[in-house]
């Protein structure tokens, strides 16, 4: 299954959210789960991101679907990358 890098950043409405409800990470994470995204592994950032989210997903539409959903909240943006596993990346390299 492809995996993806989820940077995000809270707004002022989801830095309330935050401090109000600090549950609400992991509901966002079981509502992701609801729509076919399942987050690997979560950390909190310090710098220019608050959140790093290493998630998979059957494929770029399904979690594209699921971070506008989130988006259009108005709690967090984000940015986001494919990652490619080495050995599959070596492997593309040595093909013809």
């Amino acid at each position: 299954m492809p995996v993806f890098l989820v940077l995000s950043r809270l707004t002022e409405k989801g830095a309330e959210t935050l401090l109000t409800r600090p549950e609400r990470v992991k509901e966002v994470n079981m509502e992701l789960e609801g729509m076919g995204v399942k987050v690997k592994e979560q950390y909190i950032m310090l710098g220019d991101y608050d959140f790093v989210n290493i998630v998979e997903a059957p494929d770029e539409a399904t979690l594209y679907k699921a971070l506008v959903n989130l988006n259009k909240r108005g709690t967090i943006k984000t940015s986001t990358f494919k990652l490619i596993p080495v050995d599959e990346f070596l492997e593309e390299l040595r093909k013809p």
